[in-house]
């Protein structure tokens, strides 16, 4: 069985060859220098090594402004051109107007419709049910499409049982900030964990949006142990990808990569197709309204 394994980052998007403002530049991160052999920058924005593929995609479209996550997410998992419809760049949540198209056009139910499997891997939090079960539905693109398609939204005992990834990857922070008692986890047993629900579905989703707050300026004291955390658990991921898996990683707009201001930038989005697929799912891919395409098309 084909399956694509799709993993969002929220915020990253490829940055000057600058120390001082890249934390990617700062500290060389393993899964980019041990998998590519080196670390992308606006100067180097594409790498390649061993069928593996690092790119650009323009986050932009076309649009005048800063990219923002509601018009980003909903071009990457709808196949449109968000902020064009829009007439702007809108965010965090998606404006009113895309309420409709992420009902009928998400990604899930383009799989769903065709009689496949599909599976959002993170694992919520009780507080995050309560929140919905209230009936507020401030909620981003990912967590929206999910409702709409009635895909699983997993919660704290799919976790323990191993069918659900924490948004943290290692489950630290349900004890530390949502006052959980659970076993923590290494980064590569999160990673293994994803792959192994990736085995069992045509298509598999998992967001880590860690990376956004990071670049907004949240989580100062977590910094370094997050992005430790993230760059084993995606070298683990990158590294272990079969060749009836495709993989792809993606984001709605830069961050992270810049430091030294506090929102969104106006740069590249970092993509890394690996796996079947891999070479054609990266050329077909220039802007975030092609990744979903892209996708179906394997």
């Amino acid at each position: 069985m084909k399956r694509i394994l799709q993993i969002f980052l929220d915020g990253v998007g490829i940055g000057e060859n600058n120390t001082a403002v890249n934390p990617f530049i700062k500290k060389p991160f393993q899964f980019l220098e041990e998998i590519f052999g080196e670390t992308p920058h606006l100067e180097n924005q594409e790498i390649s090594n061993k069928g593996k593929y690092l790119f650009p995609v323009d986050a932009n479209m076309d649009v005048d402004g800063l990219p923002q996550s509601g018009t980003g997410q909903t071009s990457i998992f709808c196949g449109v051109n968000g902020p064009k419809i829009v007439g702007k760049h809108f965010g965090p949540f998606p404006y009113s107007t895309l309420k409709p198209i992420i009902e009928k056009e998400n990604i899930f139910n383009s799989f769903l419709e065709q009689g496949m499997k599909v599976s959002f891997a993170n694992a919520f939090p009780k507080v995050f049910f309560d929140y919905i079960n209230s009936g507020r539905k401030r909620l981003n693109v990912t967590t929206l499409m999910a409702l709409y398609s009635e895909v699983k939204l997993f919660d704290v005992d799919d976790m323990l049982a191993g069918i659900g990834v924490s948004s943290d990857l290692t489950n630290r922070r349900w004890n530390t900030k949502l006052k959980y008692d659970i076993p923590i986890i290494t980064p590569e047993e999160a990673a293994n964990r994803l792959l192994n629900i990736s085995s069992k579905n045509n298509y598999t989703l998992f967001e880590y949006f860690f990376t956004d707050h990071l670049g907004h300026g949240r989580n100062k004291n977590e910094f370094e142990i997050l992005l430790d955390d993230l760059d084993r658990f995606l070298f683990k991921i990158i590294s272990e990808v079969d060749k009836e898996t495709t993989l792809i990683i993606c984001s709605d707009h830069g961050n992270l990569e810049n430091i030294e201001v506090k929102g969104h930038t106006n740069n590249p989005t970092l993509a890394i197709t690996a796996g079947y697929g891999a070479l054609e799912l990266k050329n077909k891919i220039k802007d975030l309204s092609q990744i979903k395409s892209a996708i179906l098309d394997l």
